[in-house]
């Protein structure tokens, strides 16, 4: 009787959280635009620079989007920018050619390459007259960085070797966003602007780092009853916070301890190759009633909505919920320490969610 409670609840829970975390998306616009743009720039810190620009890019994101331009989805994206930026649309980075140059050093050491020859490279002339090394030890901002880095890897082959094909530089903009993610969104969506260069040189506009950031931040439909966990999310990746929470689940279900990263399958996983959470649900699949194949198949769905129907998800739920006596959470904020060439001191993806939620309640407070 017990089971059938905990299921009973846990059904009706997850139907709450369904509906509290498509609020940010699921409404049609309730404003219309010239209510819009005046909320949106009412909504913008006292100090920032051209307010109807912004407020023109802002709302157009949400019209393209279709997402409710309310007060709560202004302030998170509003508190998204001024988190990432400071509504700096290419904001200048102090030490950044130093930062360049260890990353370079760095690469340069993992393929095995003598930096006798990849000063020698970084000392040929590049498109603007300039050595390529003078052009990275010269870049203020990550614009700046990444042409020359694009100029490079276009022009010599070494580039190539160093950076793999791919620009170093993968989040952009004054949203800061994933260039992964802006091109797989816009795979499926179409970009509503013209593209002059690239997707990617996009995000280095105000109105496609917007355009794009309002896409990841509330595109999506998740079991959030607070857009803390959206925050999160920005920072990890679409559903971390529902796939950490359900980390946590397997970990109380199997007795088995787990990291609560979000990541549910690792880099280039395959049944053959389990990570320690696959391990983990796979302790369980007894239980479960379900085969290794079937369990890999549902983690895949991991980065998707569809992940929190399948039996997997609702399984591992009822057994946890069940040895905990109580019904568990269906977000946690992930556990994922940051890194990256930028960041130069401990932070956590724990420490941005809850950062970005201050300025959100901030931005709530002062309309």
């Amino acid at each position: 009787m017990h089971q059938i409670k905990i299921l009973i609840g846990l059904g009706t829970a997850l139907l709450l959280a369904s509906c509290a975390g498509e609020h940010p998306t699921a409404a049609p616009p309730a404003l219309n635009p010239t209510d819009a743009h005046a909320l949106i720039e009412a909504s913008l810190p006292r100090n920032v620079a051209d307010r109807a620009g912004w407020a023109n890019d802002m709302y157009a994101a949400f019209t393209a989007l279709t997402v409710t331009p309310n007060r709560e989805n202004i302030c998170a994206v509003v508190a998204v920018i001024e988190q990432e930026s400071g509504f700096q649309v290419d904001p200048a980075i102090p030490g950044l050619g130093v930062i360049a140059r260890k990353e370079i050093n760095s690469r340069a050491e993992r393929a095995h390459m003598p930096m006798l020859i990849v000063n020698g490279v970084l000392q040929l002339k590049s498109s603007d007259g300039r050595s390529y090394g003078e052009r990275i030890d010269a870049a203020k901002t990550e614009k700046d960085l990444s042409d020359a880095y694009e100029d490079f890897l276009a022009a010599v082959p070494l580039g190539r070797t160093l950076f793999s094909d791919r620009n170093p530089i993968r989040t952009r903009g004054p949203m800061q966003v994933n260039v992964a993610f802006a091109e797989q969104f816009s795979a499926g969506a179409p970009y509503p602007y013209p593209v002059k260069v690239s997707i990617g040189d996009e995000l280095f506009t105000r109105r496609g780092s917007v355009y794009f950031g309002v896409a990841h931040l509330l595109d999506y439909r998740a079991p959030y009853d607070q857009y803390l966990y959206r925050f999160a999310d920005f920072n990890a990746g679409q559903y971390a916070s529902r796939n950490a929470a359900f980390q946590s689940a397997v970990s109380v279900a199997s007795g088995i301890s787990l990291v609560a990263d979000g990541a549910l399958l690792p880099h280039d996983s395959d049944a053959s190759n389990p990570g320690d959470t696959e391990l983990a649900v796979r302790a369980l699949a007894a239980r479960l009633k379900m085969s290794d194949g079937a369990i890999h198949a549902a983690l895949a769905e991991g980065k998707t909505k569809g992940f929190e129907a399948t039996t997997l998800y609702q399984r591992v739920f009822a057994l946890a919920d069940h040895k905990a006596g109580r019904l568990l959470p269906p977000a946690l904020v992930p556990r994922i320490k940051l890194g990256g060439p930028k960041i130069k001191r401990s932070l956590t993806t724990d420490w941005y969610a809850h950062r970005v939620d201050d300025r959100f309640k901030r931005c709530l407070n002062t309309q």
